[in-house]
């Protein structure tokens, strides 16, 4: 009974063309430049609000 797979591990050249194939890239993640910046702003309203409160 013929088999359809081929054993990477079968012979040397099948087995260093399984091992050295280049795996795909994963995408490039969102930056986190406009979180950082939305943070820092979100964080002087408030200073500049508490500050506010504290000398009315």
């Amino acid at each position: 009974m013929p088999e359809n797979q081929t054993d990477p591990s079968g012979n040397t050249a099948a087995f260093r063309a399984f091992a050295h194939t280049a795996e795909p890239e994963a995408p490039a993640g969102a930056s986190r430049t406009p979180l950082l910046v939305g943070a820092a702003a979100v964080a002087v309203v408030l200073v500049a609000l508490l500050a506010w409160l504290a000398l009315s």
